[in-house]
């Protein structure tokens, strides 16, 4: 008999026999993002996953909109990546990055008698690209989409896709 956990959603980890949710993987969409009912849709999730007794990892690789908020002083940066262990609240890992270095690897919190594994995300984003064939399917002459790039991010993404766009 399939896990009932899968069924019910792909985001969440469970512990086999009794479905029981040990850690939610959370990717923002743009609506997470913008104020409104999404936002507060998305927060209000946010606050019943960090209440209860399971981890939580927050994927953000949107630089549009709102940073989710956090405890203390947070430089900014493009894009952010949130592991939150329930044994460690209200502390959490924040690692964050821009857009010109890679995805960092995080550690996947499980049950506090398992050992971690990191998340390749990197190399799932890069998976789902080629698969996707984005490179085929994206117009890459097109400007980058808002906020804008500063210069220096602007050069480094048109030296990148020079060859792309035949430049």
């Amino acid at each position: 008999m399939p896990n009932r956990c899968a069924k019910r959603c792909r985001n969440e980890i469970c512990e086999v026999g009794t479905d029981t949710v040990i850690t939610v993987i959370e990717v923002l969409s743009p609506k997470n993002k913008q104020k409104g009912k999404g936002r507060t849709a998305y927060e209000n999730k946010r606050r019943r996953i960090l209440g209860s007794l399971s981890n939580l990892v927050e994927i953000d690789l949107i630089r549009a909109g709102i940073p989710m908020t956090m405890i203390g002083e947070v430089q900014p940066s493009d894009y952010r990546l949130i592991v939150s262990r329930r044994s460690q609240r209200p502390q959490a890992d924040l690692y964050d990055f821009d857009l010109r270095e890679p995805i960092p690897s995080v550690p996947l919190p499980l049950r506090p008698e398992d050992e971690e594994s990191l998340i390749e995300l990197q190399a799932i984003v890069q998976g789902v690209c080629d698969r996707a064939g984005y490179n085929e399917r994206i117009d890459y002459r097109q400007p980058a989409p808002p906020p804008k790039l500063s210069e220096a991010d602007q050069q480094w993404v048109d030296e990148l896709l020079a060859p792309i766009r035949g430049a």
